[in-house]
């Protein structure tokens, strides 16, 4: 496979002009009935019956030979998943007979006809030649008619037929130049099925259901979907008219040919594989995306191909092979419908020099702006493919069979279309194509690398699933829990409230659960606005390194006691807070808490995990900077800052950051968990399954009396009117855009509002895919994946903090944010314009009321709520409340409340993307 596949492109690559030497077709004076004649080019006429089939003639009587060369335009490409093979054994298929002509071999051998058949990516040719007689082509004409659409494709032909084609690809395998080119495109393509020889995945051959193989057959076997060639020394009135006996009654299908649309995208950097199998040969070899044969760059790269491939003028064969580096050295490129590749390979003894060979072939292939393509080295080349294309016009058979190549890129005409733009190539072109593909982020280098030994790991086949499960019973159902309907007021009822010491606030709900399992929310409370002001960039390391160790245990053993307390535990803290999340089991509580106590309360700060920390936090500081979505959420955050630089609140940007990082010491660190850190005020819930009177003694015993040096004292926050503003940002090579938006509302948790604002945005953009916003902008217009919008409200123990915003967040290709922000800005000023309507009322009320109920089946959320409730002096009294409000909302409310918090024209759009 791999030899015939170097010189089919080689063919395909090294044509030139000569069709001079050849007789002039001799056009048919009358066609026969329905068929049409269409272009002639230098003696090569096409013609076209009703039902689609093409006919190309191409009479040459100085040869007393007819080859009969019938293309169809499918080939691997068009193959499907688990079906890769499929064009190929379908060649060999066709050779197993029909009704009419059981022995397709023997009938042929009767009558001398020399006989192939060939499969490529774009298309599949079955070819005959013979001694010049009206008889055998009368006869083969009626053979090819038929087994178009006749072919048995049988079950029985398939199971012997597909050992015949695992035996060829066995043969194909043994071939180093081919099993490395298998392994080049599979790596260099992505998604388009050129990375897939024709000779497809052996499971694929072996297991191919008949079905498929009939269903792939009726599809592309069609006239309308072939190119029947006929060449040498015939009588093209003649040949016509039995061309329109056989063909003719073959009716046009009905079917579609399946659309072809996958596009391979750019690579984008290097790519390498490395094949290891036994041989005495090492290869080499640098593989490049090209464009497709009929676009414009096909040309000059096939100049190139000949200046760097020819042997023995080319530059590979000088460099490589006269100096003795390695045995041979060939470049070609495809030249095929899609884009492919351009390749350039090395063979050398297995005892040579590889790395040296590698760097001398990458060399040569892309640096040729160091070492230009001369003109004298064009004119050469175009002069031996000339040659080679007149050679092959001056045979009428030879151009029956290289039109296959054509007509698979799209359109036989190709083959001269192509000679002409060869003849045109000038050493600038040829200079500039080697730049613009030949570079190493557009290449993939293979390397087959001689093993006497190859070390491979063989999968087994995995055993069947039902020897497996078959009687399988499994171990003791865990704990089942009890049925507990998780209301406001049940939950209400069943929770025991109180405080420890002097401010350690707790709520324990204690209910049996299903495994024994049981969650911890814990947040606790310290320093105020002016004493952490100053050290804001040592608080904010404190938390990310409790975990990392502590004074009796480090990382690892801090994590595998975790573990063999069947809990996940995360254990953080913030500028005024430290957190404790457990999930765990009712057994092992009391060992997960004291172990969290003791990692919050005595870490090591070792000095390595720091380093690593903060090699982190730099990492994804810089990764930032050129990230759609963070820069556009960066420039928002400044935008809507209104705290003076030093302010432990204050938005810092991503060189603020960088140099707060390089500057931290751990010193610093360490000194802010001795200065602030305690757990004596806080809120502690736990929900599920554990003992209150015990875990109540517990949490007394390890928080209570870790007093904080510093008192706890919120920062209050309030809303601010800040002018509306746009910005756009540019990040390169990023293909997804992001818009972030915002205005700022006066609004509190607790405000009478709240309930219909929140509803309003529900409405507005609460659902991804069923919002006013995911309506038109994903639904309707299809230009985004993803658009929301959210609604924060502040929250207050005192006064009425109402530093409240309404958010919208979107993402789309580039190109299309310009539309996305459009409708974005129309969707709210309809809002605003005409309110909601009763139906969206009812649904999105509903949606929220459903969305709260599941919310409280999960005991990690009702934790939640309970510390929250704790937190700001509220009882579950206030869900049954809200409950109610969202229940009692009317068309009215809803809308006068939009028209009171959301202003047209205070919308704050921030956008990033790679923009044009």
């Amino acid at each position: 496979m791999f030899n015939r596949h170097l010189r089919t492109r080689a063919l395909a690559l090294s044509l030139s002009l000569a069709l001079s030497t050849v007789a002039l077709a001799e056009t048919p004076t009358a066609l026969p009935k329905s068929v049409v004649a269409g272009p002639c080019v230098e003696g090569l006429c096409e013609y076209r019956l009703p039902n689609g089939l093409r006919v190309l003639l191409f009479p040459d009587a100085s040869k007393p030979t007819v080859t009969v060369n019938v293309v169809y335009g499918v080939g691997s490409t068009d193959e499907n998943y688990g079906e890769t093979g499929m064009a190929h054994l379908l060649e060999h298929m066709l050779f197993k007979g029909t009704p009419k002509h059981s022995d397709i071999p023997g009938e042929m051998k009767q009558r001398g006809v020399a006989k192939n058949a060939s499969t490529s990516f774009d298309r599949t040719n079955y070819f005959a030649s013979f001694p010049a007689n009206d008889d055998t082509l009368d006869w083969l004409l009626g053979l090819e008619a038929d087994r178009m659409v006749n072919s048995k494709v049988a079950k029985s032909d398939l199971d012997s037929e597909m050992t015949v084609v695992r035996n060829e690809m066995e043969a194909g395998d043994n071939n180093p130049g081919g099993v490395l080119m298998k392994r080049v495109r599979a790596v260099a393509y992505d998604w388009h099925n050129y990375a897939n020889l024709p000779i497809g995945a052996r499971s694929d051959v072996e297991g191919v259901p008949i079905a498929n193989l009939q269903a792939f057959y009726k599809i592309w076997y069609q006239p309308d979907n072939a190119l029947l060639i006929v060449a040498g020394r015939i009588d093209p009135g003649k040949t016509l008219a039995r061309i329109a006996t056989h063909y003719g009654p073959l009716k046009k299908p009905a079917r579609a040919l399946p659309a072809r649309h996958t596009i391979e995208p750019a690579q984008d950097g290097e790519r390498e594989v490395t094949v290891r199998r036994t041989g005495d040969i090492a290869l080499v070899a640098a593989s490049y995306h090209v464009p497709a044969l009929a676009q414009a760059d096909s040309a000059p790269l096939a100049v190139l191909a000949d200046v760097l491939g020819n042997t023995p003028n080319g530059r590979l064969h000088k460099a490589l092979v006269e100096t003795k580096l390695a045995a041979f050295a060939v470049a070609s490129g495809d030249s095929q419908r899609d884009p492919g590749l351009f390749t350039a390979i090395v063979a050398l003894p297995k005892t040579g020099d590889a790395a040296k060979v590698e760097t001398d072939l990458l060399k040569q292939t892309e640096d040729v702006a160091a070492h230009p393509v001369t003109e004298q080295e064009v004119a050469a080349a175009k002069q031996r493919i000339a040659n080679n294309y007149e050679k092959l016009l001056a045979d009428a058979n030879a151009v029956g069979m290289a039109l296959s190549e054509s007509q698979a890129a799209s359109d036989w005409r190709l083959l001269f279309v192509q000679r002409d733009a060869i003849a045109k190539v000038t050493a600038a072109d040829v200079n500039r194509v080697a730049a613009t593909y030949l570079k190493s982020g557009n290449r993939t280098l293979g390397r087959f690398v001689p093993t006497d030994k190859p070390d491979r790991t063989e999968i087994p086949a995995a055993p069947a699933i039902a020897s497996l499960v078959e009687g399988y019973v499994g171990k003791a159902a865990v704990a089942a829990g009890e049925a507990f309907e998780a209301t406001p007021q049940n939950i209400a009822a069943r929770t025991q409230t109180f405080t420890l010491g002097d401010g350690l606030k707790v709520s324990l709900l204690p209910k049996k659960t299903r495994g024994e399992t049981v969650v911890v929310n814990a947040n606790f409370e310290f320093g105020n606005e002016r004493a952490i002001t100053g050290r804001t960039d040592a608080g904010a390391l404190v938390g990310p390194m409790l975990m990392l160790g502590s004074k009796s245990m480090t990382r690892e053993q801090i994590a595998a006691k975790f573990d063999a307390l069947n809990t996940q535990a995360q254990i953080g803290g913030s500028l005024q807070g430290a957190q404790i999340a457990l999930l765990g089991k009712r057994g092992t509580l009391a060992d997960a808490l004291a172990l969290a106590a003791d990692v919050l309360r005595n870490p090591a700060f070792p000095a390595n995990q720091f380093e690593q920390l903060r090699l982190q936090a730099a990492t994804g500081v810089e990764y930032q900077r050129k990230e759609p979505g963070p820069l556009a959420a960066m420039a928002l955050a400044q935008h809507f800052d209104p705290w003076p630089a030093g302010h432990p609140l204050h938005v810092d940007g991503f060189d603020e950051s960088l140099a707060k990082l390089k500057a931290l010491k751990l010193e610093d660190v360490q000194a802010y968990h001795r200065d602030f850190y305690g757990t004596a005020q806080g809120e502690i819930a736990v929900v599920g399954d554990f003992d209150p009177v015990a875990v109540k003694a517990q949490l007394e015993q390890l928080f209570a009396g870790w007093k904080a040096p510093t008192a706890y004292a919120p920062m209050s926050t309030h809303y601010i009117d800040t002018k509306a503003t746009r910005a756009s940002f540019t990040t390169p090579d990023k293909p997804n855009a992001v818009l972030v938006a915002r205005q700022n509302l006066s609004l509190n948790l607790v405000d009478p509002d709240f309930p219909a604002l929140s509803i309003a945005t529900s409405i507005l953009g609460g659902d991804p895919l069923k919002a006013r916003l995911a309506d038109r902008i994903r639904q309707k217009e299809g230009l985004s994946y993803g658009v929301t919008a959210a609604l924060r409200a502040d929250e207050s123990r005192q006064g009425r903090d109402d530093d409240g915003y309404l958010t919208i967040q979107a993402i789309a290709a580039p190109q299309n944010m310009a539309k996305v922000e459009t409708a974005v800005r129309e969707e709210l000023a309809r809002l605003v314009k005409d309110g909601i309507t009763e139906q969206e009322l009812r649904d999105a009320v509903q949606a929220k009321l459903v969305a709260r109920e599941q919310s409280r089946a999960q005991d990690g959320a009702v934790a939640g709520v309970l510390a929250e409730h704790l937190e700001y002096g509220r009882h579950m009294q206030f869900e049954i409340d809200r409950d109610t409000a969202y229940r009692a909302l009317t068309v009215a409310q809803v809308n006068e409340a939009i028209r009171k918090h959301f202003k047209q024209g205070n919308l704050s759009v921030f956008a990033a993307g790679d923009f044009k």
